[in-house]
């Protein structure tokens, strides 16, 4: 999960204290609401110690996208969209997935069988699947994602539905472009994944939540929400397929488990890492900054895990409309004009919660060796401190 510590997998919280063995102070004016979710965490043995700064390698792909970490095996699992690295806790490289012509973005482990899931675009085949990962074959470099029996694929038809939705009613689909009405809620895909608790649950079966890309267009107002759906995967092995990218299968689930919005203005290309954090309690949602005038368009937001999702207005739609909504963490930076809530931290390419008040938080950067162009990756270890504008520390800073 993108947040559990069960071997992590992570993203950005929303204000909480951190145990006195995290944090040599509190930050002032610090409420009980923002203590953590278990309020023992004080008590329980010092965490294991963990590299500080893990390096993920450069590859010839676009950037890294995504992060996940078992700290109980030692393995971490990168997204580089275009393939999925995996290295131990000291950067070696042991394997990796290619030949993936779609996107792959956010990733998330899933503790229950000990696979890695993903979010995998191909707009121009109007398919859209979470791809399943089994990590344990992975064990060279250059495994093939369709011929080597590492991954399989589960479509998301509900994904399709909104982003071919011809919203201006002209008969016409205008394709992957954010310049047009169509893309019901400004769908651009999906992105974001994790694992956890249904929304306003403490436990139960953990859930794959999967956010939508969302399309940066100032033009319309039914784009401003982040919009989340809810699996149970427990079934899903009837629906995976090994995936033939020449001729895309439509093999998932007819239903969703539920459909979430969450109001945060416009985002370019809406939530990239989405993560499940035990330790607060909160579902996090990096994104890349919106432009849309109005908004303070922070980079992250914190959804609160605790509170149920109340049946209220989609605001912005053409045609009044109702559904799921969340609610954002009172905490971080406060809009007085707009009363959202967020926070300023780069969590976009990739954030992993361990479950105890630290984080991996990825990296990436262009480079170039031996004259070819490559997208270099890389982790660092962070502590909560629920201060603004970023909630974060670095380890060892």
């Amino acid at each position: 999960m993108r947040g559990k510590y069960r071997t992590a997998r992570a993203a950005v919280v929303a204000g909480i204290a951190v145990p006195a063995l995290l944090l040599t102070a509190a930050p002032a004016g610090f409420a009980a609401a923002n203590a953590p979710a278990d309020a023992s965490a004080a008590a329980k043995p010092r965490p294991p110690e963990l590299p500080t700064h893990i390096e993920g390698g450069a590859w010839p792909t676009s950037h890294v996208q995504g992060v996940t970490v078992d700290t109980k095996r030692g393995h971490v699992y990168w997204s580089f969209t275009q393939m999925l690295v995996k290295t131990d806790l000291d950067g070696n490289v042991i394997g990796t997935v290619e030949g993936l012509t779609g996107h792959l973005g956010d990733i998330d482990l899933n503790d229950r069988d000990g696979r890695v899931y993903g979010s995998l675009e191909y707009k121009a085949e109007e398919a859209f699947y979470i791809a399943v990962f089994d990590v344990d074959r992975i064990d060279r470099v250059g495994m093939n994602a369709e011929t080597d029996g590492v991954m399989t694929a589960v479509h998301l038809n509900e994904v399709v539905e909104d982003f071919t939705a011809d919203m201006n009613g002209d008969g016409v689909f205008d394709g992957d472009t954010a310049n047009t009405p169509d893309h019901r809620y400004g769908c651009s895909g999906i992105d974001g994944v994790s694992f956890g608790p249904e929304f306003g649950k403490r436990g139960g079966a953990q859930k794959l939540m999967v956010a939508y890309g969302v399309y940066s267009n100032t033009e319309r107002t039914d784009n401003d929400h982040q919009v989340v759906l809810q699996y149970d995967v427990r079934d899903w092995r009837r629906y995976e397929r090994p995936l033939s990218q020449a001729d895309p299968h439509r093999s998932g689930p007819k239903r969703h488990g539920g459909k979430f919005f969450a109001y945060t203005g416009n985002t370019t290309y809406g939530v990239q890492n989405l993560q499940y954090d035990p330790y607060t309690r909160n579902w996090i949602m990096a994104v890349y900054d919106g432009v849309k005038e109005g908004f303070p368009n922070y980079s992250f937001f914190t959804v609160d895990a605790s509170k149920k999702p109340v049946r209220g207005e989609i605001r912005g739609q053409a045609k009044p409309e109702k559904g799921k909504l969340l609610t954002l963490r009172d905490a971080g930076l406060n809009d007085p004009a707009t009363g959202l809530r967020g926070w300023e931290f780069h969590g976009n390419y990739g954030i992993d919660a361990l479950g105890d008040g630290r984080y991996y938080v990825a990296e990436g950067r262009a480079v170039t060796e031996d004259g070819v162009k490559k997208q270099e990756g890389e982790v660092y270890l962070y502590r909560w401190t629920g201060e603004t504008p970023a909630p974060f520390a670095r380890v060892g800073d």
